[in-house]
């Protein structure tokens, strides 16, 4: 059937989906179409299920928990991580699932920030995520060099995305680390990973990668790729629940090197309860590593990972191209008149797993859209993030997504609501 804007066509291209199985997973709410999956993903029957299984194993077995039970708590993070390693492209022994996003960017720049001589900055780019920003700024600090001349931003040419050329250009010899988005968080615009690093290891320089919109959604080969570092949160595309553990990658040449940041389950497990106050620190991922894992917070993780082992990353990337391509054909077709602009990439090996919609009435638009059960994400001052999330969203979502946007821009709807965002967009 020949690609047009009539609902049947989204029906059909529903009926031959081979994932539509697992949005019966998830706790889709009648009448509501969720687009924010790239903020926070859905909850699964599975994820549901694996944090009221650690919760019992709480109530059982109390201490004895850490060692008992269907998941030990003690070796959790572990089997979370051989879990995830297929998602990055990396082993086991090279992904922990531990700490926060923040908290594991200090400790990796903590660990890889090393100024000598003329190589004293560290180099980022004025789109990434602001709480990376805030983490490069803290450790320029506590090195004692001020942000205002060691952080070197590369410039976006658009406002919305990065020219690899750029990048590589700012590649200099005073450049001691980068710090680089896997996808861009407001326009879900893909770098091309393997090229950076390659650039950014002829000059001796190590590279890592904020991972948190491309995790899920993107297939990575970070080994291959011989990315030096990565990091990312689990609670996006994939829906290991608000504030779930977070995650990291290091690349195994590194083993060996001590953290920046040291702790006491970042020690040799078995070791660790020895209690010694000279540490041994694990010999992988492991050693990165401070606290004690949050057992309840990683739990939803297990059962979340159980589906994407079953659907495939590649499987995934597919039918989330076609979504956002089906989107984007859409809004050419459909809101012409209405001064939409497409701010991401449409080529597919840029373009990550959410639209991003451009207008000046973006906040305003965004509330009209809630009021009919339509779930986007604002980002100031005029984005509208779109993200039809392959494991639980249709064609017919997106299809209706686009039909109710054309209504209220035909109707002015939105005029009724203040252009600005809420406290939380």
């Amino acid at each position: 059937m020949e690609r047009n804007n009539t609902l049947d066509y989204a029906k059909s291209l529903d009926e031959q989906d081979i994932l539509k199985k697992y949005r019966n997973e998830f706790y889709v709410q009648p009448g509501v179409i969720y687009m924010d999956g790239n903020s926070l993903g859905l909850l699964s029957k599975r994820a549901e299920t694996t944090l009221l299984t650690m919760l019992e194993s709480w109530k059982s077995y109390g201490i004895d928990g850490w060692t008992k039970g269907e998941h030990p708590w003690f070796y959790f993070s572990e089997k979370l991580s051989e879990m995830c390693a297929p998602l990055v492209g990396a082993t086991k022994e090279e992904v922990i699932i531990t700490g926060s996003t923040t908290s594991n960017l200090h400790q990796l720049i903590a660990s890889f920030y090393k100024p000598k001589g003329t190589r004293t900055k560290i180099l980022a780019d004025e789109l990434n995520f602001p709480s990376d920003l805030y983490a490069i700024n803290s450790q320029l600090v506590l090195h004692g060099y001020d942000p205002e001349e060691h952080l070197k931003l590369v410039k976006s040419r658009d406002g919305e995305t990065l020219d690899e050329k750029d990048i590589i250009e700012a590649m200099t010899d005073d450049i001691a680390l980068i710090v680089l988005p896997g996808v861009q968080y407001r326009s879900g615009q893909v770098l091309d990973m393997e090229l950076l690093t390659e650039e950014a290891h002829k000059r001796n320089i190590f590279i890592g990668f904020d991972l948190c919109h491309s995790i899920g959604s993107v297939p990575h080969k970070l080994q291959e790729w011989d990315v030096d570092f990565a990091f990312w949160c689990n609670y996006k595309h994939l829906n290991g629940g608000p504030g779930a553990v977070a995650g990291l990658y290091v690349n195994s040449k590194h083993f060996g090197q001590r953290p920046g940041l040291s702790g006491w389950f970042g020690s040799d497990k078995e070791k660790q309860f020895d209690l010694s106050i000279h540490m041994t620190p694990a010999s992988n991922a492991g050693a990165y590593q401070i606290g004690t894992p949050h057992i309840l917070s990683a739990a939803p993780l297990y059962g979340s990972l159980q589906i994407f082992a079953e659907a495939g990353i590649d499987q995934i990337r597919d039918k989330s191209l076609r979504l956002t391509d089906y989107m984007m054909f859409l809004i050419e077709e459909e809101l012409s008149d209405y001064l939409f602009t497409i701010g991401n990439p449409g080529e597919k090996d840029r373009r990550g797993g959410h639209i991003y919609i451009v207008h000046k009435e973006a906040a305003r638009i965004c509330k009209a859209l809630k009021e009919l059960h339509v779930i986007p994400d604002f980002r100031s001052p005029n984005g509208i993030r779109l993200a039809p999330v392959a494991l639980y969203n249709t064609f017919e979502d997106v299809w209706n997504t686009i039909q109710i946007l054309k209504e209220i821009m035909q109707e002015q709807a939105y005029l009724k609501y203040e252009n600005k965002r809420d406290v939380i967009a």
